[in-house]
């Protein structure tokens, strides 16, 4: 495998960025919150911003992974120091190469020039141990637990919320 490069994916991108995570959407179906059905006719899920943007994992120009992050209060002052990162998928053939670890870094990288960015918060199926073992290395902390928060084909799921503190005179965690 060549190098990974890491590159912003546009608004203008959704036909390329849609078919990828649709595939994610079928393969995984069972660690997201979302059918193809629920994203067919969806906007891109970010505003091509400083605090509202999507990043693509590339590997020998082939989309590998996606990971996408916004700022939770975009249009409410009380929220603005929190900001959501969602829609994390790395396609089965790149797994086990550091790419999500990647797309981490790099969103951890911009996110840390916000200057009144105080937390990152998330969800993620409980039992992705993966994805949260994952998360954890990078320091986000597990604060809620939502049985049953999804029923998909009969079966329920429980969701995590889990939170990254950016500052260090945040309290609770």
């Amino acid at each position: 495998m060549n190098a990974i490069e890491i590159i912003e994916i546009k608004s203008d991108q959704l036909a390329l960025y849609q078919q990828f995570l649709t595939t994610g959407l079928i393969n995984d179906e069972e660690n997201f919150r979302i059918t193809p059905n629920d994203d067919l006719h969806a906007p891109f899920p970010t505003k091509d911003g400083v605090d509202s943007f999507t990043l693509g994992a590339y590997c020998d120009h082939q989309l590998a992974g996606v990971v996408s992050f916004t700022r939770d209060g975009a249009d409410r002052e009380k929220l603005r120091h929190k900001a959501l990162l969602f829609r994390m998928y790395v396609a089965k053939a790149f797994r086990g190469k550091g790419i999500a670890k990647m797309l981490i870094e790099s969103v951890l990288e911009r996110v840390r020039q916000i200057e009144d960015l105080e937390q990152i918060n998330l969800t993620v199926i409980a039992n992705n141990n993966n994805a949260k073992n994952l998360y954890e290395k990078f320091g986000f902390v597990t604060f809620g637990s939502e049985p049953n928060a999804i029923k998909w084909k009969g079966k329920y799921f429980t969701e995590d919320q889990m939170t990254l503190k950016l500052c260090s005179d945040l309290t609770g965690f």
